[in-house]
């Protein structure tokens, strides 16, 4: 897998379906990026959790790099691009629950702006988690 101990977001299948995917759409620099692989579990990590970027675990790398490498992405796209190569069908999709429980928002909640710079990015990266939960190994 990573070479992280302990956690593990992506199986060695799932980042082989996926790998060629975010080389098509992630914008290509001067620079190229070191364990990509590790700052992409990193940000699945913190969207499967519900986590601020401070509390991802060391083993996924640096927590800067993997909030800088999402709001980067928001910002050209790439997260939209990837979801819709998923969504064609270029990647096996699995059968995903979901919860349809409605939770109360704060009285204050009410008129607030929607959306920001990275809305659209957080929902398709949730909705890559999902796709991820979906296509884990399941234990026997």
């Amino acid at each position: 897998m990573t070479g992280n101990a302990g956690i593990h977001v992506l199986s060695d299948k799932q980042w082989a379906e996926l790998e060629p995917l975010i080389d098509e759409v992630r914008p290509h620099c001067k620079v190229s990026h070191e364990n990509l692989r590790q700052t992409i579990e990193a940000i699945l990590w913190r969207h499967q959790n519900g986590a601020k970027w401070r509390a991802i675990p060391g083993e996924l790398g640096p927590w800067w790099k993997a909030a800088q490498t999402f709001i980067r992405w928001s910002r050209l796209g790439v997260w939209e691009r990837l979801l819709d190569l998923v969504q064609e069908g270029r990647v096996a999709l699995g059968m995903a629950f979901l919860d349809g429980t409605n939770l109360r928002a704060h009285q204050k909640a009410a008129g607030a702006k929607k959306g920001g710079p990275t809305a659209r990015s957080e929902i398709a990266v949730k909705h890559l988690v999902a796709h991820v939960a979906a296509t884990a190994p399941r234990p026997a």
